[in-house]
Order: structure tokens, then sequence, then C-alpha cells
């Protein structure tokens, strides 16, 4: 049995990690506000993005000479997979959801025969991904420190992931990351880069809300879109890193909630373990003061 001081010492510690569990789900919601907003404000840019992109690409696809980033090099052998992390933990299951996800596509992939490479954004996924495959990963993109993630993180993102497709070092790309729903459910999403994901929109959708009948492009459709297809990768990038950045905060508030219950049940067992055997040690001296006045 524990002794009267091992037990005030652990109920000691066991309130200092509760007060430091406490302040980092304050520190967590605070941050969490501010990511929603990015994430909030983020979307409408990225969904007329792909909008606006369809209507371009409808035109060319299974055309000649359309651009590679659209319709990719025509082979499906060789697989990039960017795994988009957080830098730190602490934060439940965010990091090893989205790692689970990339190891069993990395499985499939590799059942059918494809080769694949990995590019890990975020300092957690990495290290998880080096135990078992070191061997893929071509570079990690880390972020220590960073307050906000804006275009000029994800910028370096799709620089590196075009300038890898160019020298012809994969065929398809995709990209795995958290989208945030909510403060308890964040999703696991995979997009692919390369070639692009073009939706499906209904005829006339495409300027619902814009008063206007047709888009009309000046230069022409294709030369537009060899511009446009390497900004909408960073967009889709960016998107992934502030999806990201909003369910890490969520999912680490969360995780700090539920450190902190766990803390206060285990501080107020442990208090009533100290109170019984407080009890116990002082009905026995009491009983051996007895025994002993009886003897004499």
């Amino acid at each position: 049995m524990a002794s009267l001081k091992d037990l005030r010492n652990r109920i000691k510690s066991v309130k200092s990690t509760q007060k430091i569990t406490r302040a980092m789900q304050m520190v967590a919601a605070s941050k969490l506000r501010r990511a929603q907003e990015a994430v909030e404000a983020g979307r409408p840019y990225a969904q007329r993005m792909e909008k606006v992109l369809a209507s371009l690409a409808g035109s060319l696809l299974g055309q000649p000479g359309a651009p590679g980033l659209l319709v990719g090099n025509g082979k499906d052998d060789v697989h990039l997979l960017v795994v988009a992390t957080a830098e730190r933990g602490l934060c439940g299951a965010f990091n090893s959801s989205i790692v689970r996800a990339a190891i069993q596509k990395i499985e499939r992939l590799k059942r059918e025969g494809k080769t694949v490479k990995i590019l890990a954004v975020g300092r957690k996924g990495a290290i998880q991904l080096r135990r078992n495959y070191g061997n893929l990963i071509v570079d990690v993109i880390e972020y220590p420190g960073l307050r906000q993630i804006g275009f000029a993180q994800a910028q370096p993102v799709a620089e590196r992931i075009i300038a890898m497709f160019e020298a012809g070092e994969f065929d398809v790309c995709s990209l795995f990351y958290n989208r945030f729903q909510s403060v308890i459910s964040q999703i696991v999403t995979e997009i692919q880069l390369i070639p692009a994901q073009i939706p499906e929109i209904p005829a006339g959708s495409i300027n619902e809300g814009l008063g206007l009948a047709v888009y009309e492009f000046e230069p022409d459709e294709e030369t537009i879109l060899r511009e446009l297809l390497p900004r909408n990768l960073a967009v889709q990038v960016l998107r992934a890193l502030q999806e990201n950045a909003a369910s890490e905060q969520g999912a680490r508030m969360s995780a700090m909630d539920n450190a902190t219950r766990n803390a206060g049940e285990l501080i107020n067992g442990l208090t009533l373990t100290y109170n019984r055997t407080r009890q116990a040690v002082i009905t026995t001296e009491l009983i051996e003061i007895i025994a002993g006045a009886e003897a004499l």
C-alpha cells in the first residue's frame, strides 16, 4: 500500500498536469477560432476556382496539347503521396488518422505493382512514416514555430510538386489531410492534384449569382489554363493546410478536455484513497495507544 506521502505527491503531480492540460485546452480554443475563420474565408475562393477551371477545361479534356497538370502524362506507374500533418502532437488521433489513410493507399498501390514516393508536410507525419517507409520519403517540409498558415507556406509545396512532375519523377499526385467539420469531427480527405480533378458542374451553375450568361476569355482557354492550373494547385495545398490547422486545434482542444476531465477523476480517486489510508493509520494508532494503556 502506498504511504500517505506518496499519495500526497501523486495528487500534487496530477493537479499540476491538470493545470497544464486546462491551459492547453484554452490556448487551442483561442487558436481554433482564428483557424476556423481562415478556413471559412478560403473555402469560397477554392470552390469558385474549381468552377472556373471546370468551365475552362471542358473544351480541352481529351484534346492533344492539353496542359499536363490537367490531363497528366498518360501514365499511372509512379505515385507521389503528399501527406500533410501537424508539427506537434497532443492532439488525439489527428496525425495518426492521416498517416493511417496514407499507409492504406501505399499498401494498395504496392500490391498493384506501382512505385510510391512520399512528400511529407509536417514533422509528425514524417516521424511516423519513417518507421516503415523511410526509403519512400523524398523530402520533408516543416513549419516549426509558425503561428498562422498562409499562401507563403503553400506556394513552395506546390512549386516542389510541379517541379517533380515536370522532371518526370511521378505520374499521379495525391494529397492527404484532415478536413475540418467540427471540434469533435475531422474527416480524413484524399484529393488528386495531378492530373487535376475537375468537378462536373451542372450547366448554368458556373455563373450562378453573377448575373452573366457566359464567360468570355482573353486570351484563349489553353493559355489561361497554363497560368491558372499551377495557381489552383497552390490554392488546393493552401486549403488543405488551413483545414489541417483548424482540425489540429479542434482535435487538441477535445483531447485536452478529455485529459483534464480524466485528471479530475483520478484526483478524486486518489483523494478518496488518501482519506481512507489516513483514517486507517489514525485508527491503528488509537488502537495501539489503547492497547498500551490497558497493558499498564
